[in-house]
């Protein structure tokens, strides 16, 4: 994930978290296997500060893969996306989730 290597992102649920609250995420990204509780909060802090949320398709392991991590990421935040179009994975968006 280009996003990781130029940009600049906060990784794992509890800094993804702070990173929604305080307003410094630009995007979330959850793994499809999320914990539910921890999803369900970052979904709340997302959706009151306007943040968009993507949920990767792939496991917590497949999204660690994807940004070259050697464990799990069940949850990350986009703050900048560096030299990544990521964040036109959310164009459009309108602060509602499916």
């Amino acid at each position: 994930m280009l996003a990781v290597k130029s940009g600049k992102v906060v990784i794992g649920s509890k800094e993804t978290l702070d990173a929604v609250r305080t307003g410094r995420a630009k995007m979330v990204v959850i793994a499809s296997n999320c914990p539910p509780d921890i999803r369900s909060d970052i979904e709340h802090y997302a959706k009151l500060s306007g943040t968009p949320i993507f949920v990767y398709p792939g496991t917590s392991y497949a999204l660690g893969e994807a940004c070259e991590k050697p464990y799990r990421i069940a949850a990350m935040a986009i703050r900048e996306p560096g030299d990544s179009d990521v964040l036109k994975l959310v164009e459009g968006y309108h602060g509602e989730q499916d």
